[in-house]
């Protein structure tokens, strides 16, 4: 329900013209509409504050959002030339390279993203120095049957770090716990209905949840579910960004100043992320909060999770997702980053 107020609320804000700066007369004449696909999620963050800054449109880019429920969705879309750019996760790009779809990841905007809640029965066993799999066996053996743990279908990036996390890195036994498929919304709703032990979740939802019910903890940070954890990034039309270079150059830029400016100044930007998320829905505080969160870590730097990426891959691969491993060359376009890290330093 959360995750659907949201979406029709950033919807209807987007037809209203809100997700952008309404200034028509900011708008440089040498702007260039560009169609932006996003899944609304705190990791966006950043195009929004560069967006709502009006530093976007100085850069020669009028952003248009339009809202997607998953990666592959979006990349779809992408292919079918329904967006330009595509600010979501790293996963189902390389995929898409693979089959043809012309697309550059130019700049990554967060990382660790996804986290492991438990909700209240489950947290009880997780005290100081007991071990994440000491925890999950003590309460098997407690309520006699193995935690579950919600999470999207398999081949997703919270189900690819959930499952790394759980087998190899807490080396829990696969009797003590179970990973229970379903969808974004479903899952918020069975952690705060109690439908489930734990599960993987992003921010604002860990903000939402814990707000709503102290008794469900953060019990892993995204770097311990998966070291480097690739999360969302912004990715480009590839014949777009020959075009358009010297706009998307500058969208780069902006958001290194943005990033800059959520970490120093989450109270100033937190308001351009509720009119994103959906205003009047969640309120100032949250977003505040969710900005200052654990799960919230700003990375721009794109040279930074091709290997964390590559490695995720695998991992799927091992896990059945994925049938083998696809390139990455030509997938990674670091020069705009690097350029833009020059100029701003």
């Amino acid at each position: 329900m959360i995750r659907r107020r949201f979406l029709a609320a950033m919807a209807f804000a987007t037809a209203l013209g809100l997700g952008t700066v309404a200034q028509a007369d900011t708008v440089p004449t040498s702007a260039v509409t560009a169609r932006v696909g996003v899944i609304p999620v705190m990791g966006t963050a950043p195009i929004f504050i560069a967006d709502q800054e009006g530093w976007a449109k100085k850069s020669g880019l009028d952003l248009k959002f339009q809202i997607f429920e998953s990666g592959p969705n979006m990349i779809q879309a992408l292919a079918s030339g329904t967006i330009d750019f595509y600010v979501g996760g790293v996963a189902p790009l390389a995929v898409a390279r693979s089959r043809g779809v012309d697309v550059k990841v130019i700049a990554a905007t967060a990382t660790g993203e996804n986290v492991f809640v438990a909700t209240p029965k489950l947290a009880a066993y997780f005290k100081p120095g007991v071990k994440a799999a000491e925890a999950f066996k003590a309460f098997h053996a407690a309520t006699g049957k193995p935690a579950r743990l919600a999470t999207q279908p398999l081949g997703s990036v919270p189900n690819t770090t959930l499952q790394y996390w759980l087998w190899e890195v807490a080396k829990v036994d696969k009797a003590d716990a179970t990973v229970v498929e379903m969808g974004i919304d479903a899952t918020q709703q069975a952690v705060l209905a109690g439908a489930v032990e734990g599960a993987t979740i992003r921010e604002p939802t860990v903000t939402i949840v814990t707000k709503r019910n102290p008794g469900i903890k953060l019990e892993a940070s995204g770097d311990e579910l998966f070291p480097g954890q690739p999360g969302t990034v912004v990715a480009v039309n590839g014949a777009f960004l020959a075009k358009h270079r010297d706009a998307v150059q500058g969208l780069v830029g902006d958001l290194i100043r943005a990033a800059a400016l959520a970490t120093k100044e989450p109270q100033t930007v937190a308001p351009f992320i509720q009119v994103a998320l959906g205003k009047g829905i969640v309120d100032n505080a949250t977003i505040v909060t969710a900005l200052r969160s654990p799960a919230t870590k700003w990375l721009i730097d794109p040279n930074k999770i091709i290997g964390p990426a590559k490695l995720m891959q695998s991992y799927q691969v091992k896990l059945g997702a994925l049938k083998k491993e696809v390139s990455f060359n030509g997938l990674f376009d670091t020069s705009l980053y690097d350029k833009a890290n020059v100029a701003a330093k």
